[in-house]
């Protein structure tokens, strides 16, 4: 089957080869887990990999915010957008959703005009300022979310988690509802170190792998490595030494 690949070391082998064209993945984790860089690097292996246009639609950061935090990378987002090849842009998510549902809307010019592949929305989580109906709110997120499919889009989408330790909030909007792979960062405590952990939790239409991932944010961006060995309750926060059990976590890399 056909793969969108993320062009992350250690994910796209999680997933099977990529994600599925034209789905959408939510992203979630807490702040300074890595959301947001997951994303800039889809769009930028996307890029220079693949030949994949692609679009930065951020509802909080200016793109010189953008430019500055991928230059850490060694991605040089100014010169794809002044090659064409990106488009970030500032925006509301009241505006998006509009834009998306109007005939000849931004994106969807871009889209055509760019020949955009992938997009990357940061983040989803702003649109709960619109509503406090968590009805109308899924509806919101359930209509922009298949108007980036219907411009032929392959999306990931962030979503803040105000939860730094421990198990995941459910969410008011029915997230497992609207999108089609479901990935999770978080912050593990091990022996009185902070490490940082990845579970693809859902992925329609595709088997994925279902451990419990370390990774990194090295200088190429996020690295996946191998699965926690000899722990248990890593998605609890605070994981414990499995009883009997002598093999060290991180141990292979």
């Amino acid at each position: 089957m056909e793969r969108v690949k993320t062009g992350i070391p250690g994910l796209d082998e999680m997933l099977r080869g990529g994600l599925l064209p034209q789905t959408a993945t939510l992203v979630e984790g807490a702040p300074g887990t890595g959301k947001t860089t997951l994303g800039m690097q889809f769009i930028y292996h996307g890029i220079v990999e693949y030949d994949e246009p692609g679009i930065i639609l951020t509802f909080e950061q200016f793109p010189s915010q953008f430019y500055r935090d991928a230059a850490n990378f060694g991605w040089d987002f100014r010169r794809l957008e002044e090659e064409g090849k990106l488009r970030i842009i500032m925006t509301s998510p009241e505006v998006s959703l509009q834009d998306l549902q109007a005939v000849g809307g931004q994106i969807e010019a871009l889209a055509h005009e760019m020949g955009a592949r992938r997009i990357l929305v940061d983040s989803l989580s702003h649109f709960q300022r619109l509503t406090q109906d968590p009805l109308r709110l899924r509806h919101m997120a359930y209509a922009f979310v298949n108007g980036l499919k219907r411009e032929g889009l392959t999306s990931i989408l962030t979503w803040e988690s105000p939860v730094l330790l421990g198990e995941p909030v459910e969410h008011d909007i029915g997230i497992p509802f609207i999108i089609d792979t479901y990935i999770l960062l978080r912050y593990v405590e091990i022996e009185s170190a902070v490490h940082k952990a990845l579970l693809v939790l859902k992925m329609r239409g595709s088997d994925h792998d279902k451990d419990i991932r370390q990774f990194d944010i090295t200088s190429r961006g996020i690295e996946v490595r191998s699965r926690f060995e000899g722990h248990e309750g890593i998605m609890s926060g605070s994981a414990r030494r499995m009883a009997d059990s002598f093999v060290q976590a991180f141990v292979r890399r």
